[in-house]
């Protein structure tokens, strides 16, 4: 097993933290001013943000040949007192948390046609969670969604993905000063499905938001969540969990803004591979710029691979462009099964199978219980069971 270092505040490793202007960091962040897909070459696959994609199974995604016309149903059962509205791409809520980091999201930008907007008023406590599910029933879609939130207002948002599509989709999630937001986006979808996405958030002063992202299902599933702050005193946690099986590609690529004095961040992802074909790839940039003092920032990729055949890509980024901060770390790690555990719970009298099981939901555990929803978390748990099940 090999761990990228915690970098202390001051000191440099080579590929792991960079100072200069001219970075991998820096280049994600010099995204056109414009929404339009036009601003973005096609990309080749030997392009940084594309190397790891297998440009073939997006279907046609990145180069505009994808021609909508899938049947996509976007259902939202909120409580009382939240506005749900469908609205057109003229509306002025559209595209305030981030711009474009690639291609795809810029394609999704231009070919939505209606947006979903839920709008949380401000200083309104939700004791239920907003439930979003998106069904895909075959073709290309692209999509949108808001989630806004008023000023101290405090939700819970669940994205269901199911079904077969074929889907390039954004969604904005706007806190107001104050507000907390928990988001958990879950994509269970057919094995023949693709989804690109890109997830914005736009944290206000003294807001909290976390993301909850689980990824089981889809051919193809790239997601790339983007944060950035409104205001001083804002606080992000990103924490992932993905389950990678024969012949799927899941890449998660996230980017950290810190673009405001005093703000936090945390990362935490989690994955487990199994099967001939299995890819599964985190790339994890923070970039912490000049105005951004007294910044604390921390990073963690951790990767189970449970079979033969299955391939993992982890890059942490970290580019600091100020000395005053209050901390800056990351990590990462790959390994196999440990075979040590299960023999030690085998001489204890537990079947192999059953000690497997157990082995891969103690990995997971810590990130399961931050999603805080017990129907959900069960849910995931049997999904975990489930794969490694298919798999004996």
């Amino acid at each position: 097993m090999a761990e990228a270092q915690n970098i202390p505040v001051g000191s440099t490793t080579a590929g792991t933290i960079a100072v200069a202007a001219e970075s991998t960091v820096a280049t994600r962040m010099s995204a056109p001013p414009s929404f339009d897909v036009a601003d973005f070459p096609v990309p080749h696959g030997r392009e940084e943000e594309w190397r790891f994609t297998p440009l073939e199974r997006l279907r046609g995604l990145h180069d505009g040949t994808a021609e909508a016309g899938g049947v996509l149903t976007v259902e939202v059962t909120a409580p009382e007192g939240v506005t749900v509205e469908t609205v057109d791409r003229s509306d002025a809520r559209i595209g305030r948390a981030g711009t474009p980091v690639d291609r795809v999201a810029a394609q999704a930008y231009s070919s939505f046609e209606k947006a979903s907007v839920v709008s949380v008023p401000k200083e309104a406590v939700l004791t239920e969670p907003i439930r979003i599910a998106v069904h895909g029933e075959g073709g290309t879609a692209y999509g949108h969604q808001v989630v806004e939130l008023g000023a101290f207002a405090e939700a819970v948002v669940v994205i269901d993905h199911t079904g077969d599509a074929v889907l390039a989709a954004n969604v904005d999630f706007v806190l107001g000063d104050g507000a907390k937001l928990t988001v958990v986006s879950v994509q269970d979808w057919d094995d023949t499905a693709v989804h690109v996405s890109q997830h914005n958030a736009l944290v206000g002063r003294d807001a909290s938001f976390k993301s909850v992202v689980v990824t089981f299902g889809g051919d193809l599933v790239r997601l790339s969540p983007l944060v950035q702050y409104a205001g001083t005193g804002g606080e992000a946690e990103l924490f992932g969990l993905y389950f990678t099986d024969a012949g799927q590609h899941q890449e998660h690529r996230l980017l950290v803004d810190h673009n405001t004095p005093h703000c936090k961040s945390n990362v935490a992802y989690k994955g487990a591979l199994q099967g001939d074909g299995a890819h599964a790839v985190w790339i994890g940039d923070v970039l912490i710029q000049a105005a951004a003092e007294g910044t604390d920032t921390y990073e963690l990729n951790r990767n189970l691979v449970l079979t033969d055949g299955a391939r993992v890509d982890s890059v942490p980024n970290l580019e600091i462009e100020t000395g005053e901060i209050v901390g800056a770390g990351h990590a990462s790690a790959t390994g196999r099964f440990d075979d040590e555990q299960l023999f030690y719970l085998m001489s204890r009298g537990i079947r192999a199978e059953e000690a497997r099981r157990l082995v891969v939901r103690g990995f997971f555990a810590e990130l399961v219980q931050q999603i805080g929803l017990p129907d959900v978390e069960e849910r995931l748990l049997a999904k975990i069971d489930a794969e490694l099940e298919a798999s004996v």
